[in-house]
């Protein structure tokens, strides 16, 4: 008994797209880039953070937030 030409197709197109979700397979040399990826973006945002704290806790930085604050009280009574 042969197989409905519809049903193959669908067999097929179903074996394909399980082979797309597959992981696919890294390297030996590339199984720990993800990971250093990651290292690499956290210690640059750790650093960044770090320079920001220390901008807005110096006295441009107060001066900054202090004008950015005022703005917004007077655009907040400004409405009402």
């Amino acid at each position: 008994m042969t197989e409905a030409p519809v049903a193959k197709t669908r067999r097929a197109l179903a074996g394909s797209r399980l082979r797309a979700l597959r992981p696919t397979r890294r390297s030996r040399q590339e199984r720990g880039a993800a990971t250093a990826e990651y290292a690499v973006a956290t210690a640059g945002a750790v650093g960044f953070a770090g320079l920001l704290i220390k901008f807005l806790t110096g006295d441009a930085g107060q001066a900054l937030l202090k004008f950015i604050f005022d703005l917004l009280k007077e655009l907040i009574t400004s409405f009402f």
